[in-house]
Formats: C-alpha cells, structure tokens, sequence
C-alpha cells in the first residue's frame, strides 16, 4: 500500500469542519480588534458549517478509522470554534477583571467536559447502533453560535457586560447538566437556521 504523503484524513466532511475552523479563528482576531459584528458573523459562519458536516459525513461512505477521526477533529475544532472563540468574544467586550476571568475559564471548561463526554459516549453509541442521534445529553455546545449573537443583538439596551459574564455561566451549566436536549428534526432544523438568518442580518444591521 502507498504510503500517504500527509497524515490525517481529507474528505468533504472534514473539510468542512476545518473552513468552520478558519473562520473561527479568523472571528478571533476580528474580537480582539473590537470588530465585533464581523467576530459575531464568523462565529454564525462556524455553526452552519457545524449544522452541515455531520449530514454530509452520515452521507458518505467512510472507513472505520475515518469515522473515528471524523468524531475526534470535529470535537477538537468545537472547542476552538465554540468554547475558546466565545470566551474571547467576551473577553474583548471588557470581561478582564477577576469575575469576567473566573466567567470565561468556567465556561471553556465545561465546553471541555461536554465535548470529551460526547466523544466518549458517541464512540461508544456507534458502535452499538447506526441509528442516528435522536436527543442530546446537556445542552451541545455548537448552539452557542446562535444563543450568543442573539445576546449581542440587545447590548444598546442593557448594562451588556454583567448580563453577558451570567449568560456565560449559565450556557456552561446547561452544557454539563445532565438534561435532555432533542435534536431538532428537518422541520425544526428549517425554523433554526431561518432564527439564525434573521439574526445574522440583524448582527449587521441589514434588517
């Protein structure tokens, strides 16, 4: 067998959870340049390549070793895309002090612990069923990408920064609370992303 020149896998699916990637970092440098509704639109940006990999991964046919790499980069891109990027969005919004720091470590810690239960537990939920998921445990942390643009929307009407450290914690609560979450079916998949284009248009203030 030929050796590969390069390590990793590169099919369409995990492709698209790298441009997810790129656009996460990219909002990064744009919060940290106070250009917050460009921050805002790359983290959007990063959910819907989220909403789409694994519908296109499920799609295709894959080897056992590709379905566990899928598992384990799409986690390790989550927590970049959905746990470090929010902490810098409000890290750049001023949360700089001891009670904005403790808000931010909180939060990205159990983005940690919900991603590393996830994969834990959907390695192991592949290998008894091929069934697809029909409920999370604990809030996934990917739904950030809407519930924290949507926060944004009202920051001219409130005092933005406390209301923004208590949202934090307690998106983190809900990721590690042991709740049931049900993934939302092609109709419900249909209203989230119309809530997310309205939001996204309001972000820049196209609507």
């Amino acid at each position: 067998m030929r050796e590969k020149r390069m390590i990793g896998f590169y099919n369409f699916s995990v492709v698209l959870t790298y441009i997810g990637l790129a656009f996460s970092i990219y909002g990064m440098t744009q919060a940290l340049n106070d250009n917050h509704k460009i921050a805002f639109v790359c983290l959007m940006m990063s959910g819907l390549c989220d909403m789409f990999d694994g519908k296109i991964a499920r799609a295709m046919d894959r080897t056992e070793d590709e379905k566990r790499f899928g598992i384990q980069i799409d986690s390790l891109c989550d927590l970049v895309c959905f746990g470090a990027f929010p902490a810098i969005i409000v890290f750049s919004f001023g949360a700089t002090g001891v009670i904005g720091n403790a808000c931010i470590i909180l939060y990205v810690l159990a983005a940690v612990i919900r991603l590393g239960f996830f994969n834990v537990m959907e390695e192991k939920r592949q290998i008894e069923t091929s069934e697809n998921r029909k409920q999370y445990q604990g809030l996934p942390v990917t739904s950030i990408a809407i519930l924290l643009p949507f926060v944004y929307l009202f920051r001219n009407h409130c005092a933005f920064l406390p209301v923004l450290e208590v949202f934090i914690l307690v998106v983190a609560l809900l990721f590690i609370l042991n709740i049931k979450v049900k993934k939302p079916n092609k109709s419900g998949a249909i209203v989230m992303l119309a809530c997310a284009t309205i939001i996204f248009l309001k972000v820049l203030e196209l609507f």
